[in-house]
């Protein structure tokens, strides 16, 4: 990915900023995340789900004993075919969250959990921060114009769009769902599981591992077209339980910036 050099266009504070969780490598996105006996009771109301375990449970969203993350620029599974046109989009947010630029008829945004940002917030984001980079990095800002916690996202404009391309939205998931995410605020790893069910807005997924950090990545269908934003998970090390994430056909139906057009397929 061929993008301009950083120090074209950061800011004093961008420099810092950039510099300080790239190297610390910052966590968590502020929604800690919690885990099921079982899948999920599918159609609960999101807030039943959020409240259903004790505090002292919450926070594990590794489904099963082992994190099945790899590095996006080693990744050779099913989905590497979209992975790496798609995996260019992909942003991490403030050190602490991830985003995907995403196609709009108003503009390319970057959507992301709600609960990562509030209206008019101005993040750092950094594209293209990998292991065995395959371009430059690219570090700008943006504002939220929009944030909601349900369904739980928000819009973020961006002071300098890279040189890439927005990723589509769709309505329609697959069998085989994948997440391109920054778990813990590290650099971008790719996850895969199985599609469960979808309802009351939102989709659920199995076997298909996101941490802190992972909130706001965007759950890819096999066409690599955007069905989701990931923004909770219930899974435990036993293999027990399913994430979830918002439908993208809930956030443009709440959105007063995307329109039903920008969904491709339904």
């Amino acid at each position: 990915m061929a993008l301009r050099p950083l120090e074209s266009f950061m800011s004093p504070r961008g420099r810092i900023l950039a510099g300080t969780f790239i190297l610390l490598g910052l966590t968590a996105c502020g929604k800690e995340e919690v885990p099921a006996e079982s899948h999920p009771v599918v159609c609960e109301s999101p807030a039943a789900s959020r409240v259903r375990q004790p505090p002292e449970v919450r926070g594990q969203t590794q489904c099963g004993p082992t994190e099945n993350f790899t590095p996006i620029n080693s990744y050779q599974g099913e989905f590497a075919d979209v992975a790496q046109t798609v995996e260019d989009a992909v942003v991490l947010i403030d050190g602490r969250c991830t985003g995907t630029l995403i196609e709009a008829s108003a503009g390319p945004v970057v959507v992301t959990a709600g609960h990562c940002a509030s209206l008019g917030d101005r993040p750092l984001l950094v594209f293209n921060f990998e292991e065995q980079a395959d371009g430059d990095p690219l570090i700008t800002e943006g504002t939220v114009i929009e944030q909601s916690l349900e369904p739980d996202y928000a819009l973020i404009q961006l002071d300098v769009i890279p040189q890439v391309t927005p990723v589509l939205l769709s309505a329609v998931p697959s069998e085989r769902l994948a997440i391109i995410q920054h778990p813990r605020g590290k650099p971008k790893v790719i996850a895969e599981g199985d599609y469960l069910d979808a309802c009351d807005s939102l989709v659920y997924y199995v076997d298909l591992d996101t941490l802190v950090g992972s909130s706001g990545a965007g759950v890819l269908n096999r066409q690599g077209h955007l069905v989701g934003v990931h923004t909770d998970g219930d899974c435990d090390a036993t293999g027990r339980g399913a994430n979830r994430g918002w439908t993208m056909e809930a956030i443009v139906a709440a959105s007063p910036y995307l329109v039903d057009a920008d969904i491709v397929a339904r």
